[in-house]
């Protein structure tokens, strides 16, 4: 995947988010694992929003069968990220939380990613 996002690559929705530097695919356990960490850590306050959908089939033959004969079952959904895309959004939390929960989402993905803050962002504005 050449390249850099084209779309998704600016802060939409949240004043927080977490933006990937590397190619790579993401599958759909890859994204829940690090949702389901960010709404342990925000103890769902606040609000998320996951930009990236996994809506590329994977395929794959079982172990040890011969060349040939088609194509294999489908095994999984993956997103092809590339860099620069925003890949969840956070709102409504202090730029602490927002970063360790973004934080820990970010271990759950397999691209480096970078924490990103919204330009018009205040942070003596209470939450």
């Amino acid at each position: 995947m050449k390249g850099f996002a084209q779309r998704g690559n600016q802060l939409a929705f949240g004043s927080f988010g977490i933006k990937s530097l590397e190619s790579k695919w993401i599958t759909s356990r890859q994204i829940e694992a690090a949702r389901v960490a960010v709404t342990r850590y925000m103890q769902r306050q606040g609000q998320i929003w996951i930009r990236i959908f996994p809506d590329k089939p994977i395929t794959k033959k079982p172990a040890e069968v011969r060349m040939g004969k088609g194509k294999g079952n489908p095994e999984g959904y993956v997103f092809p990220i590339t860099p620069g895309r925003i890949v969840i959004e956070v709102e409504g939390v202090s730029y602490d939380v927002a970063k360790e929960a973004l934080r820990l989402a970010a271990q759950k993905l397999p691209v480096t990613t970078k924490f990103v803050v919204r330009r018009d962002y205040d942070p003596t504005q209470n939450v």
